[in-house]
């Protein structure tokens, strides 16, 4: 392999680093509550609200406008509220259910805004795998700089948010406000899927999120080494991804996608004889 292509993939790679950093972390939390398809719906919804600002005259078509990214979040925020509003363990509703039923509106809703455009087929491909290998480096920058406030944001309070995370009833108990909390939650968790959602697809910020903390969970229960080896799937299964796809022909995100997959069962397959062991 030539300097050339090395080049040519060290910004989509470094790009899949930055995404899975921060989204293994936020799988701990997810996983934890027991939301595992609330990224699934709030890229989805962030997708959707790019949609609509793509067909806005402003935009001019362009999907990387700052204006689509703008409503994008908007969408995303408008989904965290609801998403923290109706968590309660009185509920008679499971909010799972409201996840999912958001998906799948939102999905739908998507497919008829693209009805009324002339690429629709590329855009719904755009919007579940993504183009990593188109990003630039300013993109990857600018990423990995908003991810870090939303890290040091999360470090800061991370006792708070594990304790809500891991036992809600004790802290609502304690007189905490959950529902804000909980709202402080999924609008840093917005902030990062609709960021991801525009470089990677959907699926592929979906699998960042879950994949790696369902690995790590075969084989740790403390978050420090659980923390330790989605970090360390998310690396490799990201090289491997990005390489196998250059070498293949394929595209990057589906590759990186179905990796993971492969690797999940796997690292399941071994997980007795590592156990004996």
């Amino acid at each position: 392999m030539n300097w050339d292509i090395l080049s040519f993939l060290a910004a989509p790679f470094v790009a899949s680093l930055v995404i899975a950093g921060i989204h293994a972390y936020l799988g701990v939390h997810v996983v934890e509550r027991g939301v595992i398809f609330v990224d699934l719906s709030l890229a989805q919804i962030a997708a959707f609200g790019a949609t609509v600002a793509i067909l806005l005259p402003w935009s001019d078509g362009d999907p990387h406008s700052p204006s689509v990214y703008w409503v994008a979040l908007v969408f995303t925020f408008i989904g965290a509220a609801m998403f923290a509003t109706i968590r309660s363990r009185r509920a008679r509703i499971p909010q799972e259910a409201i996840i999912g039923i958001s998906y799948a509106v939102a999905s739908a809703a998507t497919i008829l805004a693209l009805s009324k455009s002339t690429s629709e087929g590329e855009h719904l491909k755009d919007m579940l795998v993504g183009n990593l290998l188109s990003v630039s480096w300013r993109e990857v920058w600018q990423t990995a700089a908003l991810y870090a406030v939303i890290g040091a944001f999360h470090f800061v309070y991370r006792k708070r948010f594990l304790a809500i995370s891991m036992n809600p009833e004790a802290v609502e108990a304690s007189g905490v406000n959950l529902r804000l909390w909980d709202f402080l939650f999924y609008v840093s968790f917005g902030f990062v899927v609709t960021r991801s959602v525009a470089m990677a697809g959907v699926l592929l910020v979906f699998c960042y999120l879950i994949v790696p903390s369902v690995a790590a969970m075969l084989y740790a229960e403390n978050i420090g080494p659980r923390l330790a080896i989605g970090w360390t799937m998310g690396t490799i299964v990201s090289a491997l991804g990005v390489w196998l796809s250059l070498q293949l022909d394929l595209p990057t995100g589906a590759t990186i996608v179905c990796t993971f997959g492969i690797v999940l069962a796997l690292m399941a397959a071994v997980r007795p004889a590592i156990k004996r062991a």
